[in-house]
């Protein structure tokens, strides 16, 4: 699998702040992505100069070993209590006139904490991090597609070649979740949904019960696989015995939206335009009014960042974004629809990184290796 590009990146986030002499890098996941550390607790300093990480006693011997891996030149500071390694952070800073925090990411309590540590000001900095996580590198995005060829294993193995009736929800979702645990995966990206019937596949975000499985429920099923950090995110609905012809038709209409939304990824196409490729598809049928969410969003150590992809999103897709495009259709006494795939874009379009089939609401074939 390739490396990730981890070295490079803390000069990456300089090159974005230039109102304030450091930064203090307090969110885990920036933390993690700057430097390769896992632990639970820890802050990166970012100077002109210099990369510090402040972290616990708990963590002294695996920050060294991961910054190690990671390639990243930086010096580990060790605080034995809170109030140590709050000190530690005020003596690194002390040289400079202006801080940057992570304003997104502090509390009012933090920033209290920080008024009365540090004798310098302190710059509110949005975003500095996060807008270079976008753009994945060729490590993070085998890792992502890894992470799919789990979740679309397990999807396989759980739902294909049996009928699902008689099983709950719930019971679905935990032999998809051992699933992906047994073929690699450290655990899902998120609650693993399974929604089914004219109830409970009627809500997007819905969490699985002991709802038993019937003949003439539509069920959907929304599975990602967690792989080194980092999270896949797919959805399939299928349709349990003979579907109804409202039920085709609705198919139909979700996949055909869903198949524009992918066709139309491309650098440089904004957000809330991505939306209106699929939303105008479903409200052209007939069913806009159904189609509750927005389209898609982005994914990486997160299973939800940047960008968002609705109707009011002004950014512009960039080539390494990796992005879901999920329409759906949901209405109470019918169920629901989604279809969604997991993209990263290219110089000319996407790739599609999930690969459970689409064609067919009827449940996917088991591997045959």
């Amino acid at each position: 699998m390739p490396p990730m590009q981890i070295a490079e990146r803390c000069g990456r986030v300089r090159g974005r702040f230039e109102q304030a002499e450091a930064l203090l890098i307090s969110d885990l996941t920036n933390v993690r992505w700057l430097t390769g550390f896992t632990g639970s607790n820890g802050w990166v300093i970012l100077t002109p100069h210099e990369v510090v990480l402040v972290t616990d006693g708990r963590y002294d011997n695996q920050a060294v070993a991961e910054l190690a891996d990671a390639g990243v030149e930086a010096r580990v500071v060790v605080g034995l209590s809170s109030g140590a390694i709050f000190d530690s952070i005020a003596a690194e800073v002390a040289p400079y006139a202006s801080i940057g925090f992570e304003s997104a990411h502090v509390s009012y309590a933090e920033f209290q904490r920080y008024q009365g540590l540090f004798g310098a000001s302190l710059v509110p900095v949005g975003g500095a991090v996060e807008a270079e996580r976008r753009r994945k590198d060729a490590g993070e995005v085998a890792r992502m597609a890894e992470a799919c060829r789990i979740a679309d294993a397990a999807l396989a193995d759980v739902v294909g070649g049996s009928s699902m009736v008689g099983r709950t929800e719930a019971s679905v979702r935990n032999e998809l979740e051992i699933r992906m645990r047994e073929l690699g995966a450290s655990g899902p990206s998120y609650d693993t949904i399974v929604a089914t019937g004219p109830t409970n596949a009627a809500r997007p975000h819905h969490r699985p019960t002991d709802t038993v499985i019937e003949p003439g429920h539509t069920v959907i099923i929304d599975v990602g696989a967690l792989y080194d950090g980092y999270h896949s995110d797919m959805t399939r609905t299928f349709f349990v015995g003979e579907p109804t012809p409202q039920q085709m038709d609705l198919y139909e209409v979700v996949l055909s939206a869903q198949r524009a939304g992918v066709a139309a990824v491309d650098a440089g196409i904004s957000t809330s335009e991505l939306d209106a490729v699929c939303r105008d598809a479903i409200t052209a049928a007939g069913f806009g009014e159904w189609f509750s969410h927005g389209t898609g969003h982005g994914v990486g150590l997160l299973i939800h960042e940047d960008p968002f992809i609705n109707r009011t999103g002004d950014l512009k897709l960039q080539v390494g974004d990796v992005v879901t495009v999920e329409p759906g259709v949901y209405r109470e006494g019918f169920g629901g629809i989604r279809v969604e795939d997991l993209v990263v874009v290219t110089d000319s379009g996407c790739r599609v990184l999930t690969a459970s089939p689409k064609d067919s609401p009827c449940p996917p074939s088991p591997p045959t290796n």
